[in-house]
């Protein structure tokens, strides 16, 4: 009998034991910031190319199965970007070399 082949994804929020899942680094020209991962929810804000974000959790949701991260901020309840628009290293000075190197 021939196993089923089934694609196995990661966990949606890291199983790491840090409080925070990596830095990302704006790729897009800018992007909105949202209250809650959904595209309907409201603008709280943007930043711009370079900018580098602590991360400290990952969400799919909607119905195309976005993945969206939660950004720590100064106040609970950070905002929420698409994962689409960064890249995401594992230590802030990573994400900051990567940032200096796109504003070259």
């Amino acid at each position: 009998m021939k196993k089923e082949e089934m694609t196995v994804s990661p966990p949606v929020t890291s199983p790491l034991s840090r409080n925070y899942i990596g830095y990302g680094v704006i790729t897009a020209s800018f992007t909105h910031i949202t209250g809650e991962p959904s595209e309907d929810s409201p603008s709280l804000g943007y930043l711009r190319r370079g900018s580098v974000v602590r991360i400290i959790k990952r969400q799919s949701s909607g119905k195309n199965f976005i993945s969206w991260v939660q950004l720590e901020t100064e106040n609970s309840g950070g905002g929420w970007l698409k994962e689409e628009v960064m890249d995401i290293y594992n230590s802030e000075s990573q994400a900051k070399t990567a940032s200096e190197l796109l504003s070259r």
